[in-house]
């Protein structure tokens, strides 16, 4: 059933969402989402693709409250919950639970499995690995065509190899799983392509499971294969969460490099500073939480269903309605991040939305962060030159995904 507004609110009266972005300013939000926080009201009802009309939050400080409140729930077959593609809604009811839509101790458990794999120690650790691996990337696109395309030449490589060597997938796999991942975050796709691709990148990843019970690693896989083995987990359920692990793992810092490259590249003042601060591993650390903040790659979570009334802000959310906590929108609020259009790379901002907020925070946010440590660290300074092959007005940017990046971008030097 199609929630219906409360309120004085009707269908007509509701702004659509998501919107577009504007052509002229690619990398920043749509500028009808920014526009909702401007009414003066932190949350705000909107309609989405499929009539529903859920609660956008749209400052910082009520996504920080919502998004910590136990009343809000994400599982994504709970009344209200606002689904993202139509895709997501037709399978919702037979989801499998898993980290990403369960609540409370349940969800901790989820969480838990995982922990130890990716604490901020661990993934420190992996540190040099990282930085060999850049290097050997910029090594070959240096010794290959001039221009290259980045998402071919290093984007994609560098999170794919990583992913794969801490979950224990192997890389030459790599364009079968990041076709299938591309399904996965597509807006559009139909519930059956969706389905299908689910279908083939899970029995792929059951596959490495046995696999790796015979033969065990040091890596994810083979601790989710003991898990099986003692019971803690059907071998279904390791699969959805390895499926999980591995589209996220490459899938947004891919993108992260590719936005992020090209938005230092339309802003040389602030490339030139981090060029001169690259051997200041605090400056390029602090650069990269503004870079994180301003691009916000996944630009259409988080999203909620509520289970029990709530109040903010003087609005009443009922039970059984949506909520989206719209992550862009946080990130350039300007009671957080004052003169928020501005990207200004010695801004303090550590405090931004890009990995969500609340118990669902992204777990591999700490490999993302080193990964793009290295990367912006290294590439402007092996290649000073570096500049876009095309103009930015030239670029396919991913509105039809939920991870937003580009498809393609050509840089020469």
């Amino acid at each position: 059933m199609t929630q219906q507004p409360t309120g004085t609110d009707t269908t007509e009266d509701l702004p659509r969402y998501p919107s577009p972005r504007a052509a002229s300013c690619p990398f920043a939000p749509p500028p009808a989402l920014l526009d909702l926080r401007k009414s003066g009201r932190s949350v705000v009802r909107v309609e989405t693709w499929d009539g529903s009309t859920p609660w956008v939050a749209t400052t910082h400080a009520a996504q920080r409250t919502l998004l910590a409140d136990p009343r809000l729930s994400a599982n994504i077959g709970a009344a209200g919950y606002p689904h993202t593609t139509a895709a997501m809604k037709a399978h919702a009811a037979e989801m499998q639970p898993s980290i990403n839509n369960t609540d409370g101790a349940e969800h901790q458990r989820w969480r838990r499995m995982l922990t130890s794999s990716f604490t901020r120690h661990r993934m420190e650790k992996l540190r040099p690995e990282i930085q060999r691996i850049t290097d050997d990337l910029i090594d070959r696109m240096l010794a290959g065509p001039n221009p290259a395309e980045l998402n071919e030449a290093l984007s994609l490589p560098l999170p794919s190899l990583m992913i794969c060597a801490l979950l224990g997938v192997p890389y030459e796999d790599h364009d079968f799983f990041q076709e299938h991942a591309g399904v996965t975050n597509a807006r559009f796709k139909t519930p059956e392509e969706a389905a299908a691709s689910t279908r083939e990148l899970r029995a792929y990843i059951a596959g490495l499971i046995e696999a790796k019970a015979e033969n065990p690693g040091e890596d994810v896989l083979s601790d989710l294969a003991e898990r099986v083995a003692e019971g803690d987990l059907t071998l279904e359920q390791a699969s959805g969460l390895g499926h999980i692990l591995l589209v996220a793992g490459h899938d947004t810092s891919a993108n992260m490099i590719t936005l992020g490259t090209a938005l230092l590249l339309e802003n040389p003042g602030q490339l030139d500073a981090l060029r001169a601060h690259a051997d200041d591993p605090a400056y390029v650390a602090n650069a990269v939480e503004e870079l994180l903040r301003y691009l916000t790659i996944p630009h259409l979570l988080a999203r909620r269903a509520v289970v029990d009334d709530i109040e903010i802000d003087g609005e009443i959310i009922r039970a059984g309605e949506g909520v989206i906590a719209s992550l862009p929108a946080a990130n350039w609020d300007p009671e957080a991040f004052p003169e928020p259009a501005t990207l200004d790379l010695t801004r303090k901002a550590s405090h931004h939305m890009a990995f969500s907020w609340g118990p669902h925070q992204c777990i591999g946010q700490q490999l993302a962060r080193i990964e793009l440590h290295v990367v912006f660290s290294t590439l402007f300074r092996r290649i000073p030159t570096l500049r876009a092959a095309v103009d930015v007005s030239e670029l396919r940017f991913k509105e039809d995904s939920q991870a937003y990046g580009i498809y393609e971008l050509p840089v020469a030097w």
